[in-house]
């Protein structure tokens, strides 16, 4: 390829802001990598004055059936001109990333005639064209966010790190509901990728294309494919989880094929037969030691890249649910995550790679990228009176739907809620205190008197233990009054006992009025009013 270029222009066309974000991300990577860069729109950018730029990349969308952004036609009809010669640009070095959905027929069309057109003119292609698909299943985020605020909720002296993120859209705005998921795609340390690519003695230099082999039509990660060339660096950052997976049995076996040292084999067999599955278990999963950590113990094997490819786990986006509403916090999304950690039995600290990425960000430090799905959990009508129970995080979801409502009573009648609230230890656990007890004050949304209730159950604040299932059965009258008024339960949590133990509570309340408990809460999980999501 020559010598370096000095500069590096980027030049976009978008129309609903995609190719912006895009062009933006290759701008701040050429600045970091020492390449001074100049991201302009094709429509500010005069077209005449491109001979004189050393490389340029072009960032541009395709909308429609095959259009071209309204800031790409005058640039384009420029280039169109025939007197401009087939060596036009022949000192210009270039490359060209298409966002496009192959739903379409003309697919990526305006990415593909602009590199054509840049050929002919007599440019040279640095990489080759680079199409993004929205329908590729690892294809372009939704969006991206910007962390705007990372505040520690629990005091000192709580067992739990737990936070509130706060984010901001960049560019373009996702529409979502109440209850909704958003999925992170988590940073790996970089010092620990830097560390598998010196010991697996790659090149992370070099670009590589990964695909099926012609022999395979089944089996093969999908999400892992790559449509042109990619740094090794970058493909390990952003697909293979290197870092916090553990491996599976089946990466012992073929370690074994390349161990050189004969302790190193023998012990590698062993983990991959049946009498080793019991030591294999202790020593891997029970340490949850990671892909990195496993190579380091047997410094002997070396695996082909090939084979690493497909037996590394997929780095995968972690979901985590919106605790804001859009309706109270326009163009934000606010999530509450409990930081994760815990000592092995051989006393390794391990943290979650996801949240404690998170808790280790500053604002404004990064853009992530970032996916929305619908929530397993419905999103209420105002008109539907509620009884919430969410122990610690749970009460993450019922944030959102309390923001929510609070919009929707300035202008109509809302339904009565009843939230039942876990914690620990009140000093040092209540998770948005402040919030809650705004809306459960006279006149609050929460309050009694319009005919919900705020109720909290602390269980480490006494000799015994209480929880809210005690709470449940102690507001008995009320909670079955609001249930014969139509009222949808929520139970958001740990999957532990905690949803058991809120159903035998409920059964326990339908069984006092003379009522068959099952035949009542099996309708209301048919009629969608008993919901329920738990995690481990």
């Amino acid at each position: 390829m020559g010598e370096k270029p000095r500069k590096l222009l980027v030049l976009y066309a978008s129309q609903t802001g995609n190719a912006l974000d895009a062009a933006g991300r290759i701008g701040r990577e050429a600045e970091r990598r020492g390449f001074p860069a100049s991201i302009v729109s094709t429509d500010e950018f005069d077209a005449s004055s491109l001979p004189h730029e050393e490389a340029a990349v072009f960032v541009v969308s395709t909308t429609g059936q095959g259009d071209s952004p309204d800031s790409f036609k005058a640039f384009w009809r420029f280039l169109l001109h025939r007197n401009l010669g087939n060596y036009w640009l022949q000192r210009v070095r270039y490359a060209v990333f298409g966002l496009g959905d192959s739903g379409y027929q003309k697919y990526n069309f305006v990415a593909k005639k602009l590199d054509k057109r840049l050929s002919d003119l007599g440019a040279t292609t640095i990489i080759e064209k680079g199409l993004g698909d929205d329908q590729h299943p690892s294809g372009k985020p939704d969006c991206f966010l910007k962390m705007t605020r990372n505040e520690v909720l629990t005091k000192s002296g709580s067992t739990k790190d737990v936070r509130h993120f706060e984010f901001q859209f960049v560019s373009s705005t996702i529409e979502y509901e109440v209850g909704d998921v958003v999925e992170l795609l988590p940073s790996q340390n970089p010092s620990a990728v830097d560390a598998f690519i010196e010991r697996c003695n790659l090149d992370p230099e070099s670009f590589i294309t990964v695909g099926p082999r012609e022999t395979e039509n089944s089996g093969f990660n999908e999400e892992m494919i790559t449509q042109l060339p990619i740094k090794l660096k970058t493909f390990v950052e952003l697909t293979m989880d290197v870092t916090s997976a553990s491996p599976r049995r089946y990466f012992f076996e073929v370690m074994s094929f390349y161990a050189t040292a004969e302790h190193e084999k023998e012990r590698l067999q062993y983990f991959a037969s049946p009498e080793g599955r019991d030591d294999l278990y202790n020593y891997n999963q029970k340490e949850r030691r990671s892909i990195l950590e496993v190579l380091e113990d047997f410094p002997s094997v070396q695996i082909p890249f090939e084979w690493l490819v497909q037996l590394v786990p997929l780095l995968k986006p972690r979901a985590f649910s919106i605790s804001s509403s859009p309706l109270a916090h326009p163009a934000q999304v606010h999530l509450t995550v409990s930081i994760v950690s815990w000592i092995t039995p051989y006393k390794r600290t391990r943290k979650g790679l996801c949240s404690s990425w998170l808790a280790s960000l500053t604002p404004e430090q990064v853009n992530i990228p970032v996916w929305f799905h619908k929530g397993s959990l419905p999103a209420p009508s105002q008109s539907l009176p509620l009884i919430l129970v969410g122990p610690g995080t749970g009460c993450a979801h019922f944030r959102g739907f309390i923001a929510e409502r609070a919009v929707q009573a300035q202008s109509s009648p809302i339904a009565p809620v009843m939230f039942f609230l876990g914690c620990r230890n009140k000093d040092t656990d209540f998770l948005y205190r402040d919030f809650w007890e705004s809306y459960a004050r006279e006149g609050g949304m929460l309050s009694e008197g319009k005919g919900g209730g705020f109720y909290t159950a602390f269980s480490r604040d006494q000799l015994k233990k209480v929880y809210v299932q005690h709470k449940i059965r102690e507001m008995s009258k009320k909670v079955w009054d609001l249930l014969c008024d139509g009222a949808a339960v929520y139970v958001v949590g740990s999957s532990t006992k905690m949803p058991s133990d809120v159903m035998s509570a409920l059964e326990d309340i339908v069984s006092e009025t003379g009522g068959s408990a099952s035949r009542l809460l099996k309708a209301l999980e048919k009629a969608g009013r008993y919901n329920v999501e738990a995690w481990s």
